[in-house]
């Protein structure tokens, strides 16, 4: 007897439907798993037949046929034992209600015995299931909730392969549909932050130059002596970020589903994420890729912050990898059957020391590194890097005098209002050009029409730049920024000191900056 059961396989962040068809013949005894299977599909069958076995139910002796279809697509995971035993069963006759399982997209791993363990990527598959109009999702229980997040479709947990037998044997009763009110809890818990700037003491400057770099979008640098507070102060970045948007959420939400990084019974991830890689990352790990192509550390960070902790000692093909990204906001994974497209809209923070010992420029310590260290150390990171990065902020140690006032501190959510009116401003500017929401991801051309300086501003920067002896590539990032401190203050105008503050963040760009 011939039986489909409907299936999803995860490419990229998106689902695609399978059907699993078990054909059930009287001779033969070879049984037979087609359809571009890999190891893990492939050894599903030793499962299969133990849960069958283990709950009391005759696994065929004669032989069966198992296709996957579409038969030339690779198949990956563990998330197909449970069609497979559920066809297999229904082939055999052992399982009634037939008609009812076309209805139906069923996924999950199992175990020897029948329990259902959770697979990746419940959100897009559910997402598919809704889209060809399918009446219900079964998957594990443990992924219920991210699957529920999906209206207009009737989502199914359940724990053991005996509930998914016993739903279709009984006339689809006995398993309850769950019900998740997606936006109350996502508006909930949007503002539930455990960090807040109000924790800094002092470094004002710096809490300024995160503002900016929030409410444009700005990548930003941090260089310092160790313990001056870098990485204390990148941590609480994301708390002063606009919140997600419902689609923003879904979108990260979906990337986190497809790496299997949600965790149990999640609902839509609802804070920006902060991804701060360790620095023997490799440039897989990073990017994204694989023998089957998974997100990496730049799309994880998708609609948040991608934290690089000490910059310098990241390997230099690693950061090299990124600049791409940087500029496009996706990454694409090509393969030879497959391309695939992942997310990549990221805001980069990196920190970093000034020198191998960690105190050139510091107001009272004094550097030990040998002539030319500093700039070698530097020059592990390359100019077409620094080219993307718009703010380059230097941190000073807090002296005692600031750390033990007891003075209240400015906090995330004063900060946070400030960022949001000005991304509003952004929002409105840029309602005609797809794709921009921000002042840092302005083009050249557009440039010359937003970021408009007077004659004063114009002198201003002329001088800063022969003075100062600024690179040619400091140019555009000072105006983006000047445009970005701009709409903060609520000024249409790029007055004159909305410049000279966009210029002190381009240390970096200085000749002669490290010795």
């Amino acid at each position: 007897m011939l039986v489909k059961i409907n299936g999803s396989a995860v490419y990229g962040v998106e689902a695609i439907p399978i059907t699993i068809e078990v054909n059930w013949m009287t001779s033969g005894k070879d049984s037979s798993l087609v359809g571009l299977p890999d190891s893990a599909v492939k050894e599903s069958m030793q499962r299969v037949e133990s849960t069958i076995k283990t709950n009391g139910y005759d696994m065929p002796r004669t032989k069966l046929v198992i296709n996957l279809a579409p038969a030339d697509i690779k198949k990956s995971g563990t998330a197909f034992d449970l069609p497979i035993a559920i066809g297999i069963l229904s082939a055999s006759e052992q399982i009634g209600n037939i008609e009812a399982l076309s209805q139906y997209v069923i996924m999950g791993e199992l175990s020897l015995d029948g329990e259902i363990r959770p697979i990746k990527g419940a959100l897009p598959i559910a997402i598919q299931a809704r889209k060809q109009e399918f009446k219900g999702l079964i998957v594990p229980k443990v992924n219920a909730r991210e699957a529920a997040m999906v209206n207009s479709l009737q989502v199914y947990g359940v724990t053991h392969i005996k509930e998914v037998i016993d739903f279709f044997d009984n006339g689809e009763t006995g398993l309850n549909a769950l019900e998740v009110n997606t936006r109350e809890e996502f508006f909930h818990s949007q503002y539930d932050f455990d960090l807040d700037f109000a924790d800094v003491k002092g470094q004002e400057n710096i809490k300024r130059a995160l503002e900016i770099a929030a409410a444009g979008g700005h990548n930003a640098i941090l260089i310092g002596p160790p313990g001056a507070g870098k990485t204390m102060l990148a941590k609480r970045l994301p708390t002063i970020l606009p919140p997600l948007t419902l689609q923003e959420a879904l979108e990260t939400t979906k990337i986190h589903s497809v790496a299997g990084k949600l965790p149990e019974n999640a609902t839509l991830i609802s804070k920006r994420p902060f991804r701060s890689p360790h620095h023997t990352i490799s440039d897989v790990a990073l990017v994204g890729g694989g023998g089957n192509p998974q997100p990496g550390e730049i799309s994880l960070a998708h609609n948040g912050v991608l934290f690089l902790d000490e910059l310098p000692e990241f390997k230099r093909t690693v950061l090299e990898v990124m600049r791409q990204p940087m500029e496009e906001r996706r990454v694409t994974i090509s393969r030879a059957k497959l391309t695939l497209d992942f997310p990549a809209s990221f805001m980069l923070i990196a920190s970093m020391n000034p020198c191998p010992c960690g105190f050139y420029n510091h107001p009272e310590r004094t550097c030990t590194c040998p002539p030319g260290a500093v700039q070698k150390y530097l020059n592990k990171i390359s100019g077409p890097l620094l080219d993307r990065i718009d703010l380059h902020v230097e941190v000073t140690p807090v002296p005692f005098s600031e750390l033990s006032l007891l003075k209240k501190e400015q906090n995330s959510e004063t900060i946070r209002d400030k960022v949001i009116k000005a991304r509003e401003v952004q929002g409105e500017r840029y309602k005609n050009h797809p794709g921009i929401y921000a002042n840092a991801q302005i083009t050249s051309k557009m440039l010359t029409e937003i970021c408009v300086i007077d004659n004063v501003g114009q002198l201003l920067l002329k001088a800063a730049m022969e003075k100062l002896n600024l690179s040619a590539r400091a140019y555009d990032r000072i105006l983006k920024v000047s445009r970005t401190i701009a709409d903060l203050e609520g000024s249409e105008k790029i007055k004159p000191e909305y410049l000279a503050e966009a210029i002190q963040y381009r240390s970096l760009d200085r000749e002669g900056w490290a010795g």
